[in-house]
């Protein structure tokens, strides 16, 4: 007799304890790989959530705190909605085990500092959204991390400061909106944010801060206002300076230019950037030339292209037999792909005059046409193929039916033997025929078998 414990209960509770850590909490609503909880009066995360769920819903809620490995059992986790809690900071580590997350939503909250363990590992995640809280400082490692990163909001909030030299082309590749608008800030490091990319420059936006007019704040509006760009273009009039850094003495510096007429702007930005766009359809497998003819006359120039598949390209950088980049500034292509298509952008640099001016090309890669037949011909070959067909249907179909076979030969009766004619002749049936046939002759035939075989002849 053996002794031990029986598995059947354990394996049942083990069973029960997994379902119930993938049950959906009773005041959210989960669907897929969705799980909402939203205006449920929270004020601690659940507990037992899917932990295949990809979105995760927590906003209007009462959270204030986030403690580490709050979603270490949710390794899918994408989306995360945060807004419009208490949240005044999160612990360390709090998002271990949720490298996947690409959407953070912390808006509307009641964070103030952003410290710098906040996003750890969160080197997946492209927006994250941190405006409408109490923040009045974001430490200088915050956004290090992040290098998938391409939109960030701190709008709304009581920033006075920001690490600007935190972001490089090297660590945020793919940063294209900063929005720091509706804050506090009074005096930028202006050097320190004309070294951002060119990309986080075009979508930084700093409306309805507490600007302090001075002559290198304007430089820098000045500059991207030529350019074009739509932080300023879209909130022209939000763009207000203080005089003196009195509040009270505030202009719209983009449209009252009068006060920084003594202003000596930098040769860079003292002249409009010239911007040449054209357009080129060319098929795949062709060469390509792309020209980088600018406004700039002088013979001493620099040419940088930007191409959407190769990035930057400088004559030092090429490394790919396929491309060239000629003195002229010329780009060739040596087989143009599809995947080649996109805005080329070259940049002119005349480095002893300080000038620069930009030529665009937008090349479309067409794929080669099928080869096509003539409509005639081919209309001609179809009624040829039409008639083969119904010819061949007419004339070489086997046929089938009774109405088309071919007439057989006669053929002489033989008469056999066969017990039934003798005794039709005696049956009820063929005596009333002959009685209704009155004027017909019943002659008796007395079959003779022959000595050869069975077979009868008749004989009168």
């Amino acid at each position: 007799m053996t002794s031990g414990l029986y598995p059947g209960p354990l394996l049942v509770l083990l069973c029960l304890l997994h379902s119930s850590e993938e049950s959906c909490p009773s005041m959210c609503l989960c669907t897929s790989d969705i799980v909402s909880c939203s205006s449920s009066g929270l004020s601690k995360t659940p507990q037992s959530l899917p932990s295949f769920s990809a979105t995760l819903d927590l906003s209007h809620n009462h959270l204030s705190w986030l403690g580490p490995g709050s979603f270490n059992r949710m390794p899918r986790l994408e989306n995360l909605w945060m807004s419009h809690n208490q949240l005044s900071a999160l612990g360390h580590g709090v998002f271990h085990n949720a490298s996947g997350l690409r959407y953070l939503d912390l808006s509307s909250n009641k964070l103030r500092v952003v410290e710098q363990h906040y996003f750890q590992g969160l080197w997946r995640l492209e927006e994250l959204l941190l405006f409408n809280n109490k923040i009045t400082q974001v430490e200088a490692g915050t956004l290090s991390g992040l290098s998938s990163l391409k939109k960030a909001y701190f709008s709304l909030n009581q920033i006075t400061h920001f690490p600007f030299f935190s972001i490089q082309d090297h660590s945020h590749p793919f940063l294209t909106m900063l929005d720091l608008s509706s804050n506090r800030m009074s005096r930028l490091p202006w050097e320190d944010v004309k070294a951002l990319p060119g990309l986080v420059q075009r979508g930084l936006y700093l409306h309805n801060n507490s600007l302090i007019c001075d002559c290198s704040m304007y430089s820098v509006f000045w500059h991207w206002d030529l350019r074009g760009y739509d932080s300023l273009k879209d909130f022209t009039d939000e763009h207000t300076c203080s005089i003196y850094g009195d509040l009270r003495a505030s202009i719209q510096f983009l449209r009252q230019t009068r006060f920084f007429h003594n202003c000596t702007l930098e040769k860079a930005v003292s002249l409009p950037v010239t911007v040449l766009f054209s357009r080129m359809l060319v098929s795949e497998g062709e060469k390509v030339h792309l020209d980088c003819q600018t406004s700039l006359s002088s013979t001493d120039l620099e040419f940088t292209w930007l191409s959407p598949s190769k990035g930057y390209i400088t004559q030092a950088s090429i490394n790919d037999t396929l491309i060239n980049l000629f003195p002229n500034g010329t780009l060739e292509i040596q087989a143009a792909k599809v995947n080649d298509s996109g805005l080329y952008v070259c940049t002119a640099v005349d480095i002893k005059q300080a000038l620069n001016a930009t030529r665009e090309v937008n090349v479309t890669v067409l794929q080669p046409p099928a080869e096509s037949f003539n409509t005639g011909y081919t209309t001609l070959l179809g009624c040829v193929v039409t008639m083969v067909l119904i010819l061949m249907y007419l004339y070489l179909t086997p046929c089938r039916c009774s109405c088309c076979k071919q007439p057989k030969p006669p053929v002489i009766p033989i008469a056999t033997y066969d017990p039934s004619t003798l005794s039709s002749v005696f049956s009820p049936s063929l005596r009333d025929h002959s009685k209704i046939q009155t004027n017909k002759h019943v002659v008796f035939m007395e079959p003779m078998i022959s000595e050869e075989g069975r077979e009868w002849t008749p004989e009168n």
